[in-house]
Order: C-alpha cells, then sequence, then structure tokens
C-alpha cells in the first residue's frame, strides 16, 4: 500500500515539486501579456476581479494558471499524468482533521482546535464509509481503514475521558 501526499502546497506553504510547472505557466503568461499592447486586449480587459465587463457581456474564461472561484473544481483535478484519486485519497480527507479536533495537533497559530463532538462525527464518517464499501475494495484497503478505526476510536475515547 502506498499513500501519496496530493497537496499542492507543502506545510510551508510552498508548492510542492510536481505542482512547479504552474510556476512557470503563470510566468509566460505574464510575459505573454505585457508583450500585447492594451488595444488588443479588447475593452472588456477594464473589469476588475468579479466585476462584469463593459456592455453587460460575460466575460470570456480566464486563461490565468490560477483560476479563479468559479474554476474552483477544476484546481482540484491532478496535473495531467497523475494517478487520478482513489479509495485511500478519499480515507485521508475524510481522517486529515481528526488530529486537529482531537486536539493532539495545533492550529498554525498555536491554538488547539479541540472539538470532541466534531471529531466524533468525522470517526462515525469514516465508520459509515467502512460499512457501505464492504466488500467493494481490496484486503489491504479493508485492513488500513479497520486499523485507523481502531486507532481512532481508542484516542477519541482517551480524550474523552480524560
Amino acid at each position: 500500500m502506498k499513500v501519496t501526499d496530493r497537496r499542492m502546497f507543502t506545510d510551508d506553504g510552498e508548492l510542492r515539486e510536481e505542482y512547479r510547472f504552474l510556476e512557470q505557466q503563470k510566468g509566460e503568461a505574464a510575459g505573454a501579456a505585457a508583450e500585447q499592447p492594451p488595444s488588443v486586449a479588447g475593452p472588456d480587459s477594464a473589469a476588475g476581479p468579479g466585476e462584469a465587463p463593459a456592455g453587460g457581456a460575460e466575460r470570456a474564461p480566464s486563461a490565468t494558471p490560477f483560476p479563479g472561484p468559479e474554476d474552483a473544481a477544476a484546481s482540484q483535478m491532478p496535473p495531467p499524468g497523475a494517478q487520478s484519486p482513489g479509495f485511500m485519497d478519499l480515507v485521508a480527507v475524510l481522517a486529515e482533521p481528526i488530529a486537529f479536533l482531537l486536539g493532539d495537533a495545533q492550529l498554525p497559530d498555536g491554538q488547539s482546535a479541540q472539538d470532541l463532538p466534531r471529531a466524533r462525527l468525522h470517526i462515525d464518517l469514516l465508520a459509515v464509509l467502512q460499512e457501505k464499501t464492504r466488500g467493494n475494495v481490496s484486503e489491504q484497503e479493508t485492513a488500513l481503514l479497520e486499523d485507523l478505526l481502531a486507532q481512532l476510536r481508542m484516542r477519541y475515547v482517551e480524550k474523552s475521558r480524560g
């Protein structure tokens, strides 16, 4: 079993190596825009972010490598050639906040986000996922999820009693 971290940024806020191509695309797009005279960009280019262009026409989709909120779903897609998300990625997304909610991990500002009822909700969601996927995932995935749930439940009991 191999678990791969597919987040775009490291804990330090830096782009991961597999996403460095975005910086290159941003630099190329900025260079091309600087070379293009303003009259070629068209009258709609004067509209600010989130503003409708003059004349009431809708803006064309942005060509920037960093999409706006309207393209948020597209920004979550893995880079071309990367393996698509799998079952263990889903488990990791559901389990990720539990350490914070149990108070085992601190927020970046050093404060605790302990919230035992929400931690219990996330643990229960993993249990629902386990039940609904029973017999439809590999033995390795089943074993990993069972082990994760056992550890999380034990930690929750320790936190709720103490």
